[in-house]
């Protein structure tokens, strides 16, 4: 069966295999397993891959702070304790949710070119290798 871009997305956010949905994708606290321990899935998508996780990292925390920042424009916290609040959610933020976008930017990937998967390769190669007739009717 194939797997949609849906169910990728899915499988992505609840820190899952894309492929299989099953896995533990991390060896480690921070340290990427090189590959799906359920499916094999490589999870080494090569040099630079994962710089959009770090983007979307950067976003998560920008929006996690923004409240803080606005009770600040708009008078309703002091500077001081904004800023130092702003600054702990600066540093706790990206910690938190590293392993989240790491998976969330693995998700998108597949979810964006979802042929990539094996299992989606599988069904594919299926589909355009009809089984022979027997010459049976």
């Amino acid at each position: 069966m194939e797997v949609s871009p849906a169910r990728i997305l899915s499988r992505g956010l609840r820190l899952r295999c894309p492929n299989c949905g099953g896995g533990r994708l991390f060896a480690g606290v921070l340290r990427l397993a090189p590959s799906c321990p359920d499916c094999g899935l490589s999870l080494e998508r090569g040099e630079g891959f994962f710089l959009g996780s770090m983007a979307l990292n950067y976003g998560v925390t920008v929006v996690a702070l923004l409240p803080v920042l606005l009770l600040w424009a708009f008078g309703l916290v002091a500077g001081l304790p904004a800023a130092l609040l702003a600054l702990a959610g600066a540093v706790v933020f990206p910690a938190l949710f590293y392993r989240s976008t790491r998976c969330w930017w693995l998700a998108a990937y597949f979810a964006i070119l979802p042929r990539e998967l094996p299992l989606n390769r599988r069904h594919r190669d299926d589909l355009s290798h009809p089984p022979e007739e027997t010459g049976m009717r």
